[in-house]
């Protein structure tokens, strides 16, 4: 049985429901999910949104995790006060210690399933190659970015998101709640494999590295006035060409992609990030070496 203990996550945000709705099965059914002998702890990231099945109450519980907000006295919004909750009962230095974070979301973008990793830290690189190698998914690598930061999983020693869609957002369905059921079940496998030294780690991953994020074209008054281009639209993980076109106007104006962000989209019309200025975001297709220090790192982690 493996030592570490294992944050499990679901409703981050209270409007992507598949996630908790598993976890309240599981609440009913100890046998529902296989744990193979990993030490997990599960919450309810907002429950308080996610009663109003709303993403949030007074800002995004997923920036809401910065050192600024948790290390000041600041407690005038409901989800800052639950970031540090969840760190005081969760956090390395909390109750109930927990070393590695795994934080579930869905999509309304054609993203299928992937997984984001916040930074370079190589317990998380070397996790999500054992994932990418067991079930193919995507990696979203997210950094550099000064607007969006204070993300959960990045106040535990090792921590990423699973991100499922395409679904609505408040829609429970079925393809979904079987994905996350899967693919937690694979993540508790490979962490339990860890301590007996049982993983078969790919000599490669491959990433898409976040570049920057690309705002919908908007009118004076700060409201979108183009919408993206059916060419582009679902196309989440194919490379944009010079010239592609990216949005359109009812009146057919088109606004085509220049050398400079011909990369590869993702999250393309991402309901939730139209109030974050954000239409997608750009990356750029790497392959990397699997360096050892990275699984060093992960089953030291794990082990001690």
């Amino acid at each position: 049985m493996s030592g570490v203990q294992v944050l499990l996550v679901a409703g981050t945000h209270g409007n992507e429901i598949n996630a908790p709705w598993l976890f309240d099965q599981w609440d009913q059914n100890d046998d529902l999910i296989q744990t193979s002998g990993v030490n997990v702890l599960r919450v309810i990231g907002n429950p308080a949104s996610r009663e109003k099945c709303t993403r949030y109450l007074d800002r995004d519980l997923n920036r809401s995790f910065s050192s600024e907000l948790i290390e000041s006295d600041y407690a005038g919004d409901r989800e800052s006060q639950r970031a540090k909750e969840l760190l005081n009962l969760y956090g390395t230095l909390g109750e109930n210690p927990c070393q590695i974070a795994l934080d579930f979301h869905s999509t309304t973008s054609s993203m299928g399933s992937c997984l984001v990793i916040y930074g370079r830290r190589p317990e998380d690189l070397a996790l999500a190659s054992l994932i990418q190698f067991r079930l193919g998914l995507p990696i979203y690598l997210h950094e550099g970015d000064k607007c969006q930061n204070g993300f959960l999983v990045e106040r535990w020693p090792c921590g990423l998101v699973i991100e499922i869609g395409p679904v609505a957002q408040a829609l429970l369905h079925t393809r979904i709640v079987l994905q996350i059921k899967l693919i937690l079940e694979v993540f508790l496998e490979e962490i339990s494999k860890i301590r007996s030294d049982e993983n078969s780690f790919p000599e490669e991953i491959i990433i898409h590295r976040h570049l920057r994020n690309l705002d919908f074209p908007r009118d004076l008054q700060g409201s979108p006035n183009y919408f993206i281009h059916n060419q582009i639209q679902d196309k989440d993980w194919q490379p944009i060409q010079f010239g592609d076109p990216l949005f359109q106007s009812l009146d057919n104006q088109i606004v085509r992609a220049s050398k400079e962000n011909s990369y590869t989209p993702v999250f393309i019309n991402e309901a939730a990030y139209l109030e974050k200025n954000i239409a997608m975001g750009l990356t750029s297709k790497e392959t990397w070496r699997l360096e050892e220090q990275w699984k060093f790192a992960l089953r030291d982690l794990i082990i001690n």
